[in-house]
């Protein structure tokens, strides 16, 4: 999967986001780059593989994030065959990114 976005204004993408040095500076490019539902849903994703994460079921899930069923399975897609990039920041992140 990472092949089909691994191309030279992916990587800049990427870099851009390596050179953020602060929570306020990422909020700003994430202001500047994306609209606020794009902003909204990702966050959204985030909150669900942080429930899932934890063992939450999908039912709770939607309740508690408004995220369809399909969104869910998704990220649980992602948390079991990707490529680790949703167990990376839950791993580095831990608690901070609590559901609670």
């Amino acid at each position: 999967m990472l092949n089909k976005i691994d191309d030279k204004t992916t990587q800049n993408l990427a870099k851009a986001f390596v050179a953020i040095q602060s929570e306020e500076e990422c909020l700003k490019f994430l202001s500047d780059l994306c609209t606020i539902s794009e902003i909204k849903a990702m966050a959204q994703r985030l909150e669900v593989a942080v429930m899932l994460d934890k063992g939450k079921v999908y039912n709770d899930i939607a309740a508690r994030t408004a995220a369809s069923t399909a969104t869910i399975s998704r990220v649980n897609r992602a948390l079991t065959y990707g490529e680790d990039g949703y167990r990376i920041i839950l791993d580095r992140l831990g608690e901070e990114l609590g559901d609670e």
